[in-house]
Parts: C-alpha cells; structure tokens; sequence
C-alpha cells in the first residue's frame, strides 16, 4: 500500500510523459514514453510496483523548489554532517525552436546530485517494475551502469556509482563530499533495438542544463501576465504546459491513474487522457497565463481526433493523447491502490457517455484564440461549425453532464448553457468560420435555449439555478452562467445562486463542493472532498459581480491548499484537508488562473 500524501509530490514532464517525485527523493510515478503508457515506477498505487529513490542515508530536513522559469525540481536535504542538493527533470533535449518545447525530447530521466557542504553519505535503490508492477526485471551491472530487462522494453540506467542488484532491485551506498557532483539518467529502449552507450557525466549534466534553459526559454518567450499572484499564474501556466502532449497537442486531464477523489473511496479514474472540455479549458487558461502558441496545434488534434464527426450524433467527448477513440476501462486487481482505494482503473468509460456542454468549450475556446488561429483549415472550418449545428440539434436531449455521472441521462443546466455558448460564439465567429449564411439560425436557436434556461433552470422555492431542469439540487456548475456571459454577474437570480453555494455547497473551510453526493445521487458509492475548480469558480463569479474582496478572500482560501512546490491536486478532504484525487490536476490550475485574471480585470475597472 502507498501512504505518502498525494500533496507531497513533485512533478516532471517532458511534453511526453509525466513521473511524481516524493519530498524523500523518491520517484514513485514514471510512464514512459508517454503520459498514458504503462508504468516503470508505480509506488503511488502500491509499494509493489516500484521506485527510484536518492537521498541521504541519515535523517534529513528536505527543502523544495522549482528552479525559476522551469519545471526542473530542486531539493535540498539538510542533514546534521552535510548538505546536498538533488536536481530532478525529464529532458526537453535541444530544440531549434523555443516555441516547440519537448519536441526532440529523449525520453530520459534525469537526476543530479551535488554535496554543497560538509560530507553526507547516500543511499540509492532502483527498483524498476514496468506494465504496472507486473514485471520483475532482471538487472545486469554493465559498463557504466545498469540494465533492467523484462517485457516490451529495456531500461538503461546510466551511473558512475556500483550498485548490488539483487531480485530486481538495485542498491548503492556512498559518500560525497562537500563540491563533488554525480549523475544519473535513466531512458527507455524498445526491446530489440541496440543498446546505445550509457551517458556520460558530462553529458548529463549539460542534458540537465539545456533543460532549464529550454523551460526558461519558453517562459520567458510566453509568459506576459503581470496582475496579482503574478508568480502563481506563471506557474500554473508552465504545469498546463506540461500536461500537454507535444506530439500531437492533446492535453491530459492530470498525469496519473485511481488517486481517490475520497480515501478507501471507489471514485477512482484514469485522467491520462484528453478530455475535449479539460482540453478546451486549459487552451484558454494558457490565454492570460502564457501565449498559447499551441492553438492551432489543438485544433488540429481535435479536428484530426474527431475524423468523420457528424452532427447528428455526440461528439466523443474524450480521446487519447495520440487520437486513439477506444479507451475501454479495465481494473487492475494487483494493485492495492493508493491507501488502499480500489479499485484500480486504467482507461476510462467515460468515453461512451453523451456530453452535451463540449461544443461550448470548444467553440468558446476557439472564440479566445481566434486571433492566435487566425485563418482556419477548411477542415476546422468544417469541424467547428459542425459542432455548432451539433449543439442546435442535439440541445433538448439529455445527457451525462460536466461532471459524467454514472446514472441516468438528465437535462442538466450546464449543458444546455454550454450549447447557448456553443451557439453564440459560432455566430460571432461566423466571419472567419465562412458560415455567415447560417448565423442567423443559430442565433435564434440560441435564443431557444436562453429562454428554457432561464424558463426551466431557474427554481424559484429554491432561488437558485439548479443542477437540472426542474431540479431542487444545487450544483456548482452554475457558477459557469456568468463568467461565460450568459447573464450579467449582478443579475439577481445569479447573485442568489451565488450566495447559496457559498452558503449550501461549502464546508468548513469555505471550500466548495460540486455538489452534494449523498446517498449515490450521481450513481456512485460514496462521498467526495470539495472540488477545487469551484472553489476558483465561486471567486471569478465574486470578481464578475464587483466583490472583489470576497474573491480576494475566496481565492486565498483555495491557494493556501497549494503545496510547497505550488501544485493542486482534484480536490481537498474536508475532513483533513489533504489534496486528492489526480495530481496535479489541470482543472485546478485552470480554476487558478482564471480567478486571478477575473479579480485582477476587475480591480482594474
């Protein structure tokens, strides 16, 4: 069973795949060569499945930061003989072109060791346990290192240090003194290609280098925000950018599997995958929070995802990073999850259920970046006003909803303002979409939902915008009708609705929950932590209605949840106030973002 807290990992990305980091020097999380492949180290889900851990052998206090501008990790273990500082990244590999960062990365973990003071002795365990734990390699010492063979692949790990293999796990043990250096990189090589050379000292070490200087790069070229939490925005900005895909544009959800959204909870789901409104999100947090380059790279992906959509049916409302449609869900039984919460999923069933609310995300994103899309494919043509006519056929139906549950289809508001969105911003585009011919249909379909909107989403005994038609259940959902414009944030229903989330769906920490799952309301056992994104959500709708102090404030309480390395996980438990669920999660991030950018417009008008 894993027991370290979900909130004390770091995060590496290459653009390609992920690996989590524990405060203790541990890589506990690796997929190579992408986010959604199977693990090499798996340690977050269960012991069993296997780690690379680096750190002193002594009791030590470990600091951690980012190195500024980059997603390259430092920690610094103060011990009572020494100090030494770790340096951990997945290289980017040297790229012609800022813009385009990861796009030659070689899939190589690295690690830098440096005593800066004094001597400290250090203890190293490579414990490799590829397709999710099933896989005992064998491990062979060879010149300059070590190689683990087993399975599709073979792993080199590159290192001047002896280690003992034995039964798949291989130790070291040495000192280092005060200025001296030594290095460690691990790549993947498919089964049946020649073993390259193990990497130099020297090489790796200027991998590491070129890697800072490549997120540095990048930041420094993107990253234009200068309103409050200006660092934390910047930051959010640069995770969004590792959650996304280079190869083809797609971005992940969160770069992990099954971490429970309540502890011993079943609420456990594969998130390595696209989801178009995540996706969609994330394009236009990275907006305010770095020059999204990228656009027209995710319009790509999504119209190339998407071959042969019709508008007379759904629209998948998830694929995989490559494209893939099949994303079939299946558990894991070895596994014993994260504090034993089962079970473990990997692939998702979500991609079976009809949402409607994913043509607004789309077309609401493409409506932010159409100066950055500028003149459109006729194939994204094609796609985009595609959707539109999708959201007017498709809008009375009913449907899974923003937060998938798993029972019955029902008409929820969010959807239906989501195809209002669809809509309105497909009209406004109409120029660059070549559609002005049907613009005006649109228009008056969105006029359609407005008025069912407001006819049938309103709860008068309730005084508020529920969950559903005709529904009694608040849903935090409806936080969505002003920031996307559907009504003016200081409109009476929505200011009432406002407040009774902040009354009815917050816990004591002034947190909010999506809404109140009870009894399996959604179709699911079990309770959940509040949601991270809604608590940012009941911020920006405080910004939009001028209280830019209860947003100041509502804001604050959600940043405190940040950790020492300012990543957010899903959600928080309310009872303890750990971070859970997939970490870290785009959402979140997104949520930040977008709070900040609202509260600083508003501070300004």
């Amino acid at each position: 069973m894993s027991s370290h807290p979900i909130g004390e990992h770091a995060l590496l990305s290459d653009r390609h795949s992920a690996a989590l980091v524990t405060r203790q020097g541990s890589i506990d999380w690796l997929c190579f060569p992408r986010f959604d492949s199977p693990s090499v180290f798996g340690a977050l889900l269960d012991d069993d499945a296997g780690h690379w851990s680096v750190n002193p052998a002594v009791p030590a206090r470990a600091e951690r930061s980012y190195v500024t501008g980059s997603m390259v990790l430092r920690t610094t273990f103060h011990t009572a003989e020494g100090t030494l500082e770790l340096l951990d990244a997945l290289a980017l590999g040297d790229s012609p072109d800022p813009h385009r960062l990861g796009e030659y990365a070689p899939h190589q973990l690295l690690r830098g060791l440096r005593c800066t003071s004094g001597r400290v002795t250090v203890e190293a365990s490579f414990r490799p346990r590829p397709e999710y734990g099933l896989i005992v390699p064998v491990l062979t010492a060879t010149e300059g290192g070590i190689l683990a063979t087993g399975g599709p692949d073979q792993l080199l790990l590159a290192t001047p240090i002896r280690h003992a293999p034995h039964d798949g796990d291989a130790r070291a043990r040495f000192d280092l003194d005060a200025g001296q250096s030594v290095y460690f990189a691990l790549r993947r090589v498919p089964f049946g290609e020649p073993t390259p050379p193990m990497a130099t000292q020297p090489e790796i070490a200027a991998a590491l280098d070129e890697t800072v200087a490549a997120w540095r790069s990048w930041s420094a070229l993107h990253q234009k925000y200068d309103g409050p939490w200006r660092s934390l925005v910047h930051h959010s900005g640069r995770v969004l950018q590792a959650l996304s895909y280079q190869p083809t544009g797609a971005i992940v959800a969160a770069p992990t599997t099954s971490l429970p959204e309540l502890v011993g909870g079943e609420r456990n789901w594969d998130y390595r995958y696209s989801w178009v409104r995540d996706a969609s999100f994330t394009m236009q947090a990275l907006w305010v929070a770095a020059c999204p380059d990228e656009a027209y790279e995710f319009f790509g992906f999504m119209t190339a995802a998407a071959a042969r959509y019709r508008p007379e049916r759904p629209l998948q409302i998830m694929f995989g990073i490559g494209g893939e449609h099949d994303l079939s869900e299946r558990v894991l039984t070895h596994l014993s999850g994260w504090r034993d919460s089962r079970p473990v999923r990997v692939g998702n069933g979500a991609w079976t259920q009809p949402q409607l609310d994913v043509y607004g995300e789309l077309l609401d994103a493409a409506f932010r970046l159409r100066e950055q899309l500028g003149e459109l494919t006729p194939t994204t043509r094609t796609f985009l006003t595609g959707l539109a006519d999708a959201a007017a056929n498709q809008w009375r139906q009913p449907d899974n909803g923003i937060w998938e549950v798993r029972g019955e289809p029902r008409h929820f508001l969010y959807s239906k303002l989501m195809c209002w969105v669809a809509l309105d911003r497909a009209a406004a585009m109409a120029d660059q979409l070549h559609a002005t011919d049907r613009a005006p249909a649109w228009r008056a379909t969105a006029e359609e939902i407005r008025d069912a909107v407001l006819t049938h989403g309103f709860n008068p005994d309730v005084g508020a915008f529920t969950q559903s038609f005709g529904s009694s259940r608040l849903d935090a959902a409806a936080l969505v009708l002003a920031i996307v414009g559907f009504l003016p944030a200081t409109d009476p229903r929505v200011l009432s609705t406002t407040e009774l989330i902040a009354e009815r769906l917050t816990d004591r920490r002034g947190l909010v929950y999506r809404y109140q799952t009870t009894s399996g309301v959604d179709g699911i056992a079990g309770d959940e932590g509040t949601f991270v994104l809604c608590t940012f959500w009941l911020a920006h709708a405080y910004a939009l209605a001028g209280r830019v102090e209860r947003a100041r404030e509502v804001f604050g309480r959600a940043a405190e949840y940040l950790n020492d390395v300012g990543l957010l996980a899903e959600e928080i438990d309310p009872a303890t106030g750990e971070q859970l669920g997939n970490y870290p999660q785009a959402f979140s991030h997104i949520g930040l973002v977008n709070a900040a950018w609202a509260i600083h417009r508003a501070e300004q008008a």
